[in-house]
């Protein structure tokens, strides 16, 4: 059996596509290892693949960043140049020899846009890269730029040449930005490893090592590009859907509360911001107590919220069984929950607190299956009135056509068939 090394960090929404692709390459016959951070490697191990830990987990990162969970995350969401320069490049010299040592017999390495680490590794090992991404906005196309605060000074889909001329200027001060701050650190470690240095800025170029990029979201939420490389496929979402790791149903109060009465609402903030969920509970359940509506919240890490008869509250649950029996659900724009959202067919109201939230919420409301509402106005006033909003007919309708196409879709299959053929292609 062949090895693969597949590499991700960040929350559940991070983890749980690189769990299904690399059961699907288990599938396929190949030994899989995944590199996660230390908090994730019993969920790897349960879902029946080997784990490997090769950064700490969030709560040894909050403890070297000398802040409590909840300061630690919302720092995280407040500050995009905080999470590079206090998490991500502090993390790359132990993550590279780490997950170095993973590699050791593996034919190739598979890894998402933020393990800094994979390019290094690659081309130290000489095997080919495959650079998956789970945001759209991260193809960094001049056609579809991001639509987030931090990219607001681009022509966003721009008709024109001059539009599309302006974004590729603003890309290019962009990667030199990235280039001037983080160059030093990168040549460091890549010159610990006996690599020459490179010119090449994180995140806004492909790594020299990747042979081939896969895009595992739908194409309904983000089509091809024309200036995207011809070495790039767009596989739809790959779904992992567990707690534990291990097959789950839904918990059996959770279950009496949907079968009692009329379809809820759900609330959830998926796995992250539920360090720092603000009022963002207290708020869903005064939304829906004013609209006389139920509602399911799920709260994650926030354990504030309280059940009634009209509210049922719980941690998690699998979004897989639990959305396609909701009439609407509210989140906050993760790249998991929106691929969830969408799969169920169900109206949407994205609430987002961070990065590419922002861009999946607006892809979602020009898709036409949802509406997008910010986290500083998400008052009960203003959430009852989208929520109302979004539980109209045209939008059900439109929801639940694209539920149909996107939940036929097999994103990890689709990944793992593109990934032997490269290997295949390779030898």
């Amino acid at each position: 059996m062949r090895k693969i090394v597949l590499a991700t960090i960040g929350s559940l929404g991070d983890l749980h596509p690189f769990i299904a692709i690399g059961l699907a390459l288990q599938a396929r016959g190949f030994a899989v290892v995944l590199a996660v951070p230390a908090d994730h490697v019993a969920k790897v191990e349960a879902a029946g693949l080997t784990g490997v830990a090769i950064v700490g987990g969030f709560d040894t990162l909050a403890k070297a960043l000398g802040l409590p969970p909840e300061q630690a995350a919302r720092r995280i969401m407040a500050d995009q140049t905080y999470l590079m320069d206090r998490i991500l490049m502090p993390w790359l010299a132990d993550s590279t020899t780490a997950l170095d040592a993973a590699m050791d017999g593996a034919v190739a390495l598979v890894a998402s846009l933020f393990v800094f680490a994979a390019p290094i590794v690659a081309e130290l090992r000489g095997v080919p890269l495959v650079n998956v991404l789970l945001q759209p906005m991260a193809t960094f196309s001049a056609y579809a730029p991001p639509s987030t605060p931090d990219f607001r000074m681009m022509a966003p889909a721009p008709a024109g040449p001059a539009g599309r001329a302006w974004n590729r200027a603003v890309y290019r001060v962009m990667r030199g930005v990235l280039r001037h701050r983080h160059a030093r650190p990168v040549n460091a470690v890549r010159a610990a490893h006996g690599l020459p240095p490179s010119a090449q800025a994180l995140l806004l170029e492909t790594p020299a090592a990747t042979a081939l990029t896969l895009c595992c979201y739908s194409p309904l939420i983000a089509p091809s590009q024309p200036d995207l490389p011809a070495t790039m496929r767009i596989t739809g979402f790959a779904v992992f859907d567990s707690d534990t790791g291990a097959p789950e149903r839904l918990d059996p109060a959770l279950d009496a509360f949907l079968a009692a009465g009329p379809a809820p609402r759900v609330f959830t903030l998926g796995s992250f911001a539920t360090f720092a969920p603000g009022d963002f509970y207290a708020t869903a359940a005064a939304a829906a107590q004013a609209l006389g509506l139920r509602a399911v919240l799920l709260t994650g890490n926030d354990a504030q919220a309280v059940s009634t008869e009209m509210v049922h509250v719980c941690r998690y649950a699998p979004h897989s069984l639990l959305f396609p029996r909701v009439c609407a659900i509210i989140h906050h724009g993760g790249a998991g929950s929106t691929g969830q959202a969408l799969r169920a067919g169900k109206p949407q109201l994205v609430v987002p607190h961070m990065g590419d939230q922002h861009d999946n919420a607006r892809r979602i409301q020009r898709m036409g299956v949802g509406r997008t509402l910010s986290s500083r106005q998400f008052t009960t006033t203003r959430a009852r009135a989208a929520i109302a909003a979004i539980l109209s007919p045209s939008l059900e309708s439109k929801a639940a056509q694209i539920g149909a196409r996107v939940s036929r879709e097999n994103g990890a299959g689709a990944a793992a068939d593109e990934i032997a053929a490269l290997l295949i292609a390779h030898d």
